[in-house]
C-alpha cells in the first residue's frame, strides 16, 4: 500500500499521515506492560511492544562503525570535515574482513569525501539508515511496519504478514524486509541489496550478497536496544554484529523533517560535465 501511494506522487508528508491513519486503525494504547527488564513499555492492542514514534541513535557509527580516534579530512573544510572520536558499535571490536576486502575498505577510505554514497545523496541502505545522525519514524501496524527516514526520502516497509517470505523482486538500496516477533523483540530479515551502499563514512562496505538480521527490543518507553547481524560470505570471514541503543525524540514539536539533499550533490556528481567557457 505505502509503495503504491508513493508511486502515485503523493506528498511525503501525506504518505506519513495516511500511514499513521492506517496504523491507528489497528493499534491502540493499552496500559503499559512489563518486558523482560522489568521496565514499563507501551503496548499495542495485541500485547506486542508499540515501537511507533520518532527515534534516533546518539553515537559516531555513521562516521566509523569501529572504535576510532579523531582524524582529519580535507584541509579546506577544517574541523567540519574531521571525524570525531568514537568507542565503536561493532561487537568484538573489528569487522572480520577477508584480506582482499580490507584493501578495498582502505581504498574506499582514501576517496571517502567523493565516493561515499551519502555524499552523493544516494539511499543509505540497511543498517546504515538506522544510525545516520538524523531521526527516523516508525509506524507500526500488525500486517506492516513502515520506517521513514529523514535522509534522501528513504523508507522501507517491513512485511509482517508473510508466513513464507517472498524473495526480493529486484536488488535495491534498501532491500526487502520481512519481520516477525520473538517474544517482545521485533526480528527483521533484510536482503536483496544492490551492493553499492557503504556502512559508514570510513568506507566499510558489503556486497550484493549481504543479508541483515535486525533485532529491536524495547527496554522502556523511550529506549529501544538495536542489534544487527551482517552476513556476507563474499566479503567477511564470518557474520558479525553491531549493537546500540535508540532513543525517542522528546523535543517539543518533534517531527520528521525531510533532508532533500539531491541539489547539494549535483556539483559532486555532474560538475565535470559542465561546459567550459567559450573561447572568444
Amino acid at each position: 500500500m505505502f509503495s503504491i501511494l508513493k508511486h502515485r506522487g503523493l506528498n511525503r508528508w501525506l504518505l506519513i499521515t495516511i500511514g499513521c491513519a492506517l496504523v491507528s486503525g489497528c493499534i491502540s494504547k493499552q496500559p503499559s506492560g512489563d518486558n523482560v527488564s522489568g521496565e514499563s513499555v507501551p503496548r499495542a492492542f495485541d500485547g506486542k511492544p508499540d515501537l511507533s514514534g520518532l527515534w534516533q541513535s546518539l553515537n559516531t557509527a555513521n562516521w566509523n562503525l569501529e572504535a576510532h580516534a579523531s582524524y582529519g579530512g580535507p584541509e579546506s573544510l577544517g574541523a567540519i570535515g574531521a571525524t570525531p572520536p568514537g568507542i565503536g558499535v561493532v561487537v568484538g571490536g573489528h569487522i572480520p574482513y577477508q584480506s582482499w576486502a580490507k584493501s578495498k575498505r582502505e581504498q574506499n577510505f582514501s576517496v571517502r569525501h567523493q565516493e561515499d554514497p551519502e555524499a552523493k545523496c544516494f539511499l543509505p541502505g540497511v543498517p546504515r539508515a538506522t544510525y545516520l545522525p538524523l531521526p527516523f519514524q516508525i509506524l507500526q501496524g500488525t500486517g506492516k511496519i513502515m520506517i521513514v527516514y529523514g535522509f534522501a526520502e528513504a523508507n522501507r516497509t517491513i512485511h509482517m504478514d508473510k508466513e513464507n517470505p517472498e524473495p526480493p523482486p529486484i536488488d535495491s538500496w534498501m532491500g526487502r524486509s520481512h519481520g516477525r516477533w520473538e517474544g517482545d523483540t521485533l526480528v527483521v530479515d533484510a536482503s536483496g541489496f544492490n551492493g553499492q551502499a557503504w556502512l559508514d563514512r570510513a568506507g566499510n562496505f558489503a556486497s550484493a550478497s549481504l543479508t541483515v538480521q535486525e533485532r529491536y527490543t524495547m527496554k522502556n518507553e523511550n529506549r529501544i536496544d538495536y542489534e544487527a547481524t551482517l552476513t556476507d560470505p563474499s566479503v567477511y570471514d564470518k557474520p558479525w554484529k553491531i549493537r546500540m541503543p535508540l532513543y525517542r525524540r522528546l523535543d517539543d514539536g518533534a517531527r520528521l523533517l525531510e533532508f532533500k539533499c539531491v541539489e547539494y550533490s549535483e556539483e559532486l556528481l555532474y560538475g565535470h560535465l559542465r561546459r567550459g567557457a567559450t573561447k572568444s
